[in-house]
């Protein structure tokens, strides 16, 4: 977070998509001194309103390779960042911890393997008769939960970090242009993004954020990069129930069961999601399909009431690992495709990005 010498070039680089991803860059490069400008036609369309915000960072059962390098740098920096946005939104935090559970007994096999490998202390195994899962057994009416707690892990509300990521951006008075991006250009060492409009837009860099239509514009430039992206429906929904027995609040703040992730939100709300639907356009039975995690729904969940319900389309790589972050040729980036870790890897995304612009334009 350091920033640029005084006498240092400040340099202009265009940002093309404004979700958590596009906006988490340009809160880096600027802190790093560069002049940036976020354009998107459709802000309030991006993937990130899909996200829930959970970070599953040390219970990531993959310890080596790419994908938990980049996990482990981001759990590293995301303190920071915290401490940071908090200037600018005390509330912003992390709410730990986070509780992952199954009633499948090969699964709960390989958490319990997974932890006692890890020696990690912020991971522990919950057994049945756990005072963590009490709670909930009583709340689902089961005894067959089991999983694991990390207790360094949690949630970044999305909405909240959506809002604080555009009160610095505007303070660091950030361009924002409501354009959409047709076609990418160079001349003589410089990036010219055209819109429909027909409007050139000058820039040193370019970062392509914009997941799906992130192809499009590299096609444009002729450039024989075979990435591919399909495209993925997640659904969330809030769920408001009628029962004066059940109290959600009673519950831990964030938590999974057999792949479903559970939010409650007050005495009688909560959230579930997120679905992985191979579409552009979401199923219509979306409350069977998120309620549907047990062998048997307790009466208030099966009678609760959708107050509520959204949809993002995220970006998944097809033939390579998640997330694509690439520099295609000079002043050129891609870093989009990260499916359902857009917020827990942005730190060390946005990271690599600052590196490869500090070696190509110094």
């Amino acid at each position: 977070m350091k920033s640029l010498k005084e006498n240092s070039q400040k340099a202009d680089i265009v940002i093309i998509g404004s979700g958590i991803i596009g906006k988490f860059n340009a809160l880096e490069l600027s802190e790093l001194g560069y002049q940036v400008t976020i354009i998107d036609p459709t802000e309030l369309q991006n993937s990130s309103n899909a996200a829930l915000g959970l970070l599953m960072g040390n219970m990531y059962q993959k310890r080596r390779g790419r994908s938990w390098n980049l996990r482990k740098q981001s759990i590293e920096l995301w303190p920071q960042w915290i401490t940071f946005l908090q200037k600018f939104n005390c509330e912003l935090n992390i709410e730990k911890p986070l509780i992952q559970l199954t009633t499948d007994e090969e699964r709960f096999k390989k958490l319990e393997k997974f932890v006692y490998e890890s020696n990690d202390q912020n991971l522990q195994i919950l057994e049945r008769d756990s005072i963590f899962i009490k709670n909930i057994n009583k709340a689902f009416q089961t005894k067959n939960l089991k999983g694991m707690i990390s207790f360094e892990d949690g949630r970044i509300n999305p909405f909240s970090l959506l809002q604080t990521l555009d009160k610095y951006l505007k303070q660091k008075k950030v361009n924002y242009l409501q354009e959409e991006i047709i076609k990418i250009s160079k001349s003589n060492n410089q990036c010219i993004s055209t819109t429909r409009n027909n409007e050139n837009i000058k820039s040193d860099m370019v970062i392509l954020c914009n997941s799906l239509k992130a192809i499009d514009l590299i096609n444009s430039l002729s450039l024989s990069h075979n990435i591919k992206l399909k495209p993925v429906l997640g659904q969330a929904m809030e769920i408001e129930i009628n029962d004066t027995e059940v109290d959600l609040l009673s519950l831990p703040k964030q938590f999974n069961i057999n792949g479903k992730n559970i939010i409650p939100k007050s005495k009688n709300k909560l959230i579930i999601g997120s679905t992985d639907e191979y579409s552009t356009k979401p199923e219509e039975n979306t409350f069977e399909t998120l309620t549907n995690f047990l062998d048997k729904r307790p009466n208030w969940l099966r009678k609760g009431k959708i107050s509520k319900k959204w949809y993002g389309i995220r970006s998944r790589p097809d033939g390579e690992p998640s997330p694509i972050m690439k520099n295609l040729e000079n002043g050129l980036i891609i870093c989009t495709g990260f499916y359902k870790n857009g917020i827990l890897l942005a730190p060390a995304c946005s990271k690599w990005v600052a590196n490869e612009i500090k070696n190509y334009l110094y």
